[in-house]
């Protein structure tokens, strides 16, 4: 082979390779595997919104398919409930103590294997004799004391909890109370492995029962419920630390003291806590069981709806008329669904669940098995799902194309959020993929769209050379749907809008060819600006002439208002345009001589589309009532004024200050036309000037028309004085000579005040 050809094909080989390279390492590839590694690195930090949102996707599952609600005779727990009907019947809460004392003695002659209080006693009760004796005014000394003799509330409630099986509550809080002062009662966990402190919900404080109640107790369980940051209970804890020890939750107290024994073991290591053992020495249930964990001692219960049936009234124990098959047997809690007593809180499967029955349901997870898990090798599941998945959207988005790899995708996230969802409902174990799938979604569009921006740069190229010739909004239209590169057109309500320099003639004189295109591309520039900002189309310019429209090819449903105000501010812009313009022809050292606009404006129907020939077409309006507007804009040098309106116009934007200049037939039409001059917006309209101005001119115009020129002589000097800036003068100058003329020689009884205009 000929040395030459052999480092042709070399070259070429080398050339391959670097193209191989370049598609497999492209900007786009490498700016998604820098995001992938960023989302990798956020879901191992695990921020409070990524948990937020896996909890709520948990939430739903929740929400989807409760936890099934047990028979009745399948229930192990019974809330016996300080509901309204039993603040109403025995008395608005706290109650006297003894009887609270005769409801636990009711609870426990029914057969009750224990009585629990998700509340507690802090303060001895008011109604003691004691109590009483010291605080009834004018008592005397033997009734004194003989009350002072009686046994106290507090006392009959230490011995109806003696003679049951009961488990007190206790609060748990976060700053520091005098109430604190002496250790609780009772310790009941003995703790297997290192101490797990630092992890579990701690309690600076406890809010305990009044000593002689306290004592009486075969338990004693916190039960304050930590929700999440959202107010959702979700994860139960079941272990708090106070001053440097453990105390259990009041549900698990409530299972120790049922399965009669005196502690709970609580294994740790060095990641925290793992679980709670109990072991069973009675008949409830017949084997011991073990509470798995998380690090921070707190359950995940399978919460089921709120279940009305394992509520019992206060009421109805007090009264002997309670149903002693939801008593007997069970572990009862007395609590409150009265929303009045504050004790109400937010579950995935209920926005309103009275807190007693989280301490229930969790009782009925544990002895039931019914937790939701999160194994340590989820979080490693769920990354792998986001890494592989990552990269085979990276991967796959620029080598077979968008569409296939949706299709890939859905199939890719169906399969996670079925396998989530299969976990869930048959495995107990939560495992979210809503991140991971979200991160796929990312990289799928971030991808996407470069392969579409790439594809939208070729477009642009098109749309800039086209730019040149069309109007944007029409650019835009031809591209979204290139056959109407068609000749034809359509007939629309327009407004038509021509703008052309007075005198420009004498102005160029001043210039040569290029000073001459500088002038006009600085007057065209920002009066075109103005028109564009308005939803106005440029159709096209006449050297010093603009011609404008409005409602084609876009719909405006204030097309008329909208050419009105570019109008005016189209005029406003000629102060500022000459203040630039003479200081540079003083720097120039020639005379300025300003420059003056006249604008037409017309509206109706025409026909508005792609005209020319089959070779070369222009979107453009024709009709009479594009020649009117052309016209109209001639007659500003008839009138004198900036601005002439057509009445289609003035009918459709009838908030702005106008004033009806003439009847008029214009060049080129036989019938003659009402024409307005436009002077100012709403606000101008609104003014208690142009009130005046336009009340003279009306009857101005009035006696004019009425051939009674004296009185038709007295309102323009009238109107003279009313002009209030208004740039008029010429048109109440063209009136007086009128009058005087016809006051010579008058028009005669058939004259119908029409003015036929001479040029156009």
């Amino acid at each position: 082979m000929p040395e030459g050809e052999s480092d042709r094909r070399r070259k070429g080989k080398n050339k391959g390779s670097r193209s191989r390279l370049r598609r497999i390492f492209s900007v786009d590839r490498l700016i998604s595997l820098g995001l992938l590694g960023a989302f990798l690195a956020f879901f191992m930090s695990s921020p409070y919104p990524l948990q937020l949102a896996q909890t709520k996707t948990f939430d739903f599952y929740q929400r989807m398919s409760p936890r099934t609600i047990p028979p009745p005779q399948n229930k192990p727990v019974t809330i016996i409930d300080l509901d309204e009907n039993s603040l109403s019947e025995v008395g608005q809460w706290p109650w006297p103590r003894n009887i609270i004392a005769r409801l636990v003695s009711k609870l426990t002659q029914m057969g009750a294997v224990l009585v629990a209080f998700d509340m507690v006693f802090p303060e001895p009760d008011r109604m003691n004799p004691l109590t009483i004796a010291d605080s009834i005014a004018g008592l005397d000394e033997e009734s004194r004391e003989r009350l002072r003799k009686l046994p106290g509330n507090d006392a009959a409630f230490a011995d109806a909890i003696k003679r049951g099986r009961v488990v007190l509550g206790q609060a748990g809080f976060r700053e520091e109370k005098q109430a604190d002062a002496t250790p609780p009662v009772r310790k009941s966990i003995a703790l297997k492995g290192p101490k797990p402190h630092s992890l579990v919900e701690d309690y600076p404080s406890l809010v305990r029962n009044v000593p002689v109640i306290e004592k009486a107790a075969a338990g004693h369980g916190i039960f304050s419920l930590a929700g999440e940051p959202d107010g959702i209970v979700r994860r139960v804890p079941t272990l708090f630390s106070h001053q440097g020890e453990l105390y259990p939750s009041l549900a698990i107290e409530m299972l120790r003291v049922a399965f009669q024994r005196p502690t709970l073991l609580v294994e740790t290591n060095e990641a925290g806590v793992v679980g709670i053992g109990i072991a069973s020495k009675a008949a409830f249930p017949p084997n011991g069981l073990r509470i798995g964990t998380d690090s921070r001692g707190r359950v995940w219960p399978y919460f089921s709806k709120s279940d009305k049936a394992k509520y019992v009234s206060a009421r109805d124990v007090l009264a002997g008329t309670a149903d002693a098959n939801l008593i007997r047997g069970k572990l009862t809690i007395i609590g409150t669904s009265a929303v009045g007593l504050l004790d109400i809180r937010s579950t995935p499967t209920e926005e309103v669940m009275p807190g007693v029955e989280v301490h229930a349901q969790l009782i009925e997870a544990v002895l039931t098995g019914n937790f939701l898990s999160r194994p340590n090798y989820i979080n490693g599941a769920e990354l792998a799902l986001i890494l592989f998945g990552g990269l085979l959207i990276i991967w796959l988005v620029p080598a077979v194309g968008a569409r296939w790899t949706m299709v890939l995708f859905l199939v890719m996230a169906g399969s996670a959020l079925g396998t989530s969802w299969y976990l869930f409902a048959e495995q107990k174990i939560l495992f979210d993929t809503g991140f991971a799938v979200a991160s796929m979604m990312v990289l799928y569009v971030l991808l996407t769209y470069s392969g579409y921006a790439r594809e939208e740069a070729g477009r642009r190229q098109v749309r800039n050379a086209f730019a040149h010739y069309l109007s944007p909004a029409m650019v835009e239209k031809l591209a979204e749907n290139p056959s109407q590169l068609t000749l034809g057109g359509e007939k629309r309500d327009m407004t038509m809008l021509f703008c052309d320099v007075r005198g420009f003639t004498t102005i160029s004189e001043q210039f040569d060819a290029e000073g001459l295109t500088r002038l006009i591309n600085k007057l065209l520039t920002p009066l075109t600006d103005i028109i564009l900002t308005r939803q106005g189309t440029v159709d096209k310019y006449m050297g010093d002439c603009i011609m404008a429209f409005w409602n084609a090819p876009l719909d405006d449903a204030e097309h008329a208002r909208h050419a009105c105000l570019a109008a005016l501010a189209m005029n406003a812009e000629m102060v500022p345009l000459n203040q630039r313009l003479a200081a540079e022809a003083q720097a120039e050292g020639r005379p300025h001589l300003p420059l003056k606009i006249g604008i037409g404006i017309n509206s109706g129907d025409v026909v508005v589309g792609n005209m020319g020939s089959d070779q070369r077409f222009d979107y453009s309006v024709l009709g009479d009532q594009v020649n009117l507007a052309s016209r109209l804009e001639g007659q500003c040098k008839t009138y004198a004024v900036d601005i002439i309106i057509g009445d289609n116009t003035w009918r459709k934007a009838p908030d702005l200050a106008a004033l009806e200049l003439d009847l008029v037939k214009v060049k080129g039409k036989t019938a003659a036309v009402r024409i307005h001059t436009l002077l100012g917006d709403q606000s101008v309209r609104e003014s208690e000037a142009f009130q005046a101005l336009s009340g003279r001119h009306a009857a101005m115009l009035e006696a004019y028309r009425g051939q009674r020129w004296q009185e038709a002589l007295a309102q323009i000097d009238g109107c003279r004085k009313c002009c209030d800036g208004h740039n008029l003068g010429g048109v109440y100058d063209l009136y007086e000579a009128r009058v005087r003329e016809y006051e010579a020689n008058p028009p005669g009884s058939g004259w119908d005040g029409v003015f036929t205009a001479v040029s156009k």
